[in-house]
């Protein structure tokens, strides 16, 4: 039995569900390719609703690697 974790606003990829990183910014950086709002790529948001928790928590990965690198102007 899964055990349901509440999220943490500093570590949301390890509550049960995965919350999503969306912030109602829905905007693509045309050089990055990634939303301005979320950093996720459009594949990323597309397979987001169908996937499982372990998707979810590589993709909260990648993006705790795209905040230390990415700069939006």
């Amino acid at each position: 039995m899964a055990m349901n974790i509440e999220p943490s606003s500093t570590a949301p990829e390890l509550a049960t569900p995965v919350p999503s990183p969306c912030v109602s910014l829905c905007k693509m950086d045309a050089e990055r390719r990634y939303c301005m709002g979320c950093m996720r790529t459009i594949a990323e948001i597309i397979a987001w609703s169908k996937s499982d928790d372990d998707y979810k928590r590589g993709v909260w990965a990648e993006l705790r690697l795209r905040e230390q690198t990415i700069d939006f102007d």
